[in-house]
């Protein structure tokens, strides 16, 4: 076995989700990652803790959405429930064996799929806010994501692996100090209460006051190397242009243009896909509405992937979600849809914070990343 893999399954254990003797953890995804989910287990029987597997397939998720009724769409199994109320912990790999499995699906059908959720999630949510649940979402190099990403295997193997640090000897004490130096720009960022960010066909303020900057050093995605918030409600307005197309179950949407009034999207438009974005902005009264503003600060991501849980870390950018706003940083923003979107300032973008500027095409100024 790639020694990297066990590496990752070392962090993931003993750093992110630090496990503990009788820990009733979950793991979930495709059995393509079938190496990871070993090496995870093996760690995690060391601790004590006692994991079980719950593979996720694309041929039985596509059935479903296509042949099911209404009925069938939204039935939530007891055994969801029960697991949102008693997991101490939850390991998700993100990915699939055909990242276009949904492409020929009625988003309509997904939307409904989704929302029938939506009380499963906001248990979820609830409980990882309180402490009562840890959960990590990593990747595994797996060939679909590669070919998404126009790389060979071994070129995205490099490419995920080299994201996390498990190149080096010792990653969790490189993922300890990335929490040390990014808990410095959260301080300051606390401390500011309105923002602007300006890029290519991009002008958009917000107020971030009473809210709280959210250090992303490893604990809940991996690879990780973000700082995010939840604006006020209604405080966003301006526009915003995507640089990169916005990955979304299985659908690209390309050219993203969302423009907000008083925090609502209230025009928008996209170069493909653009039904697809209008049935997840139309989701519910809360996807209209900005759950999270944050920026990418993993400088060893340099190239767009389509995988969102690389794309939102690449160093110099920022992405905005439309949607559900996480409760630990004092959002209250309700909604089934959380929308990661990308947007490129490594070439003049800037970030203002009470009319002062803190950040220039790419990086944070007067060192406050240092």
């Amino acid at each position: 076995m790639d020694n990297r893999i066990v590496k990752l399954a070392d962090v993931m254990v003993n750093y992110s989700l630090r496990l503990k003797k009788g820990d009733w953890v979950k793991v979930q995804g495709t059995p393509s990652a079938m190496p990871f989910v070993k090496a995870f287990f093996k760690k995690a029987v060391e601790i004590g803790a006692n994991p079980y597997f719950i593979p996720v397939v694309d041929d039985l998720t596509e059935i479903v959405l296509k042949h099911g009724s209404d009925d069938q769409l939204k039935f939530i199994p007891e055994t969801m429930k029960y697991e949102a109320e008693h997991l101490d912990a939850l390991m998700v790999v993100f990915g699939f064996d055909n990242t276009k499995f949904l492409s020929n699906v009625d988003p309509s059908r997904q939307a409904m799929a989704q929302l029938a959720r939506k009380p499963v999630q906001e248990r979820i949510f609830d409980r990882i806010a309180k402490g009562e649940l840890r959960w990590c979402g990593t990747g595994f190099p797996l060939l679909s994501a590669a070919q998404d990403a126009e790389m060979s295997l071994t070129e995205y193997e490099d490419f995920v692996y080299t994201a996390g640090c498990l190149h080096l000897d010792d990653p969790v004490a490189h993922w300890q100090e990335v929490s040390r130096k990014q808990a410095h720009v959260c301080s300051f960022l606390d401390s500011k209460k309105d923002f602007r960010i300006v890029a290519k066909d991009t002008d958009l303020s917000f107020s971030a006051a009473g809210r709280k900057w959210i250090n992303c050093d490893g604990a809940q995605n991996f690879p990780d190397g973000e700082v995010f918030t939840a604006p006020i409600e209604n405080s966003v307005n301006g526009h915003i242009r995507y640089s990169f197309p916005a990955c979304y179950q299985g659908r690209e949407v390309l050219n993203v243009r969302l423009e907000f009034k008083d925090g609502k999207v209230v025009n928008f438009s996209a170069d493909k896909n653009e039904e697809f974005l209008r049935h997840m902005l139309d989701i519910d009264e809360g996807a209209r509405y900005v759950g999270e503003i944050a920026i990418g600060t993993n400088y060893e991501i340099k190239r767009f992937s389509k995988n969102t849980l690389f794309d939102e870390k690449i160093g110099g950018t920022c992405h905005l979600a439309v949607g559900k706003a996480f409760p630990e940083a004092g959002g209250s923003n309700n909604s089934a849809l959380h929308w990661d979107m990308v947007c490129d300032l490594r070439e003049g973008g800037k970030i203002f914070a009470d009319s002062e500027i803190i950040y220039q095409s790419g990086r944070f100024l007067n060192g406050l990343l240092s």
